[in-house]
């Protein structure tokens, strides 16, 4: 008559088969920790439980379009035991990866380089613009429209000792850049203070 007894005894096999390989099969999301197996439990649903949360979290940084943020928590979560939350969390890693690739600006002339500082300008990405402006006016030193748009770029950057001095330059190069920046509001917050008053308006006295 079989011994019933023995069906109690732990199957030692099935351990030893969920046991790791090696370095080459260890993640984070698999360590037993000593202790019951209850406790051992409550943190794989730790682990997955943290590794929802940092997906849902990248999810909707990333719909906001704040995609270097959103990738980072991307690769934290494709490292969680949750496989399908896993690929889903490299699929939108790799598309951050693609939308945050910016294709090389090729800029050759003093032109290339005011139109690309222009279109800077226009998204006030004001450092950026000065860098591409102070180009343009190296390889055209007497172009004053380029001048011109290199003080915008320093004045709305809040340098405005440089953005004289590129005023300036644009004003001797062509007067009418006088009576441009007269009428021209992103020049209004500085138009009025030393030293662009008597450089915009030197027919006024006491100044």
């Amino acid at each position: 008559m079989p011994d019933k007894r023995k069906s109690a005894v732990p199957n030692t096999t099935d351990r030893r088969m969920n046991k790791p390989q090696g370095p080459a099969s260890f993640k984070p999301s698999e360590v037993v920790r000593t202790g019951t197996g209850r406790e051992a439990a409550a943190a794989q649903q730790a682990n997955t439980s943290h590794q929802l949360a940092t997906f849902e979290a990248a999810m909707k940084l990333f719909h906001a379009r704040k995609l270097k943020d959103a990738r980072e928590l991307f690769a934290i979560a494709i490292n969680g035991p949750e496989r399908d939350v896993a690929q889903r969390a490299k699929l939108h890693m790799a598309m951050c990866d693609r939308r945050l690739e910016k294709p090389p600006v090729e800029l050759g002339s003093a032109e290339d380089y005011y139109n690309y500082g222009i279109a800077l300008i226009n998204t006030r990405n004001f450092s950026e613009a000065r860098s591409h402006l102070e180009r343009g006016v190296e390889i055209a030193p007497k172009a004053d429209h380029i001048h011109y748009a290199l003080a915008l770029a320093r004045a709305l950057g809040g340098d405005s000792a440089a953005a004289f001095e590129s005023l300036k330059r644009a004003i001797e190069l062509e007067p009418r850049n006088r009576a441009i920046a007269r009428q021209d509001a992103d020049f209004a917050p500085v138009a009025n203070q030393p030293p662009f008053d008597a450089l915009l308006y030197p027919e006024k006295k006491g100044w």
